[in-house]
């Protein structure tokens, strides 16, 4: 058996999130690619993934591992691989990878993306990977809020933990930016880039929930220091949904 390391993409809105369900009532990646290796004659296989991002929740940096007795080269595997792969799921790269090598228990942090696109019209072809505000954004206050969540702080305010009771995370990375508007001056593309060592459940949606709170003006940056402080979930804005938010890396 030869253990395999691989970066895969997908679009998310099709599927009911990373994990396989049991029992599988609903499509998901880690579903459809233990399917592909199946029918590449690797049955039984299961494969790891380094985090389980949610339903609608899309990727362009997630990483995989499996075991299986391939008897052709790595390159091989991943063309195989995406040929039979449906179009909304795609192997970037494949290597072989030590023996005992896990994708989720191995990584040193985790960066995600979400994105608004910040316009008075919404737009069709944004739809399925941006979320659409149609007020005017403050970003510059946004950035300044993001900037207190780097450093160790508990989260609890912002998520659920994913296993046990901590709460405690290290951010890495807090920044929000905005694209130069459109010709016309009606569009632009606002992203939050977070980077963390983990984060808890559903933590990147209700942290950019109570950004927007921020960006509308309707909470000042000393209010959003608050929220985080308090450790109550009350208190933070409403996750915003799935389709802005893309797992863009995973560090090893």
């Amino acid at each position: 058996m030869t253990r395999y390391r691989a970066t895969i993409a997908y679009d998310g809105t099709g599927y009911h999130g990373f994990q396989r369900q049991a029992p599988e009532h609903e499509p998901t990646i880690q579903g459809e690619i233990e399917r592909a290796l199946t029918q590449i004659g690797q049955s039984g296989v299961t494969v790891l993934g380094s985090g389980r991002t949610d339903a609608g929740v899309h990727a362009s940096g997630q990483v995989i591992a499996f075991s299986a007795e391939w008897r052709h080269s790595r390159q091989d595997l991943q063309r195989a691989l995406n040929a039979t792969l449906p179009a909304d799921i795609a192997v970037l790269d494949l290597d072989e990878a030590a023996c005992d090598f896990h994708p989720r228990y191995d990584a040193v942090s985790r960066e995600y993306v979400y994105t608004i696109y910040n316009a008075p019209v919404r737009h069709p072809l944004y739809r399925l990977n941006a979320l659409h505000i149609a007020d005017p954004l403050d970003v510059k206050a946004m950035d300044a809020a993001a900037a207190g969540l780097v450093g160790e702080h508990d989260f609890a305010a912002f998520g659920l933990p994913t296993a046990g009771d901590v709460t405690v995370r290290r951010m890495l990375k807090a920044e929000c930016r905005a694209d130069l508007p459109s010709p016309k001056g009606d569009l632009r593309l606002v992203r939050l880039e977070l980077e963390a060592n983990g984060f808890l459940y559903r933590m990147v949606r209700s942290i950019v929930g109570t950004l927007l709170l921020v960006g509308r003006g309707e909470m000042t940056l000393d209010q959003f220091r608050a929220v985080m402080e308090s450790r109550d979930r009350s208190r933070a804005g409403a996750p915003v949904p799935p389709q802005g938010l893309c797992l863009t890396c995973v560090n090893y």
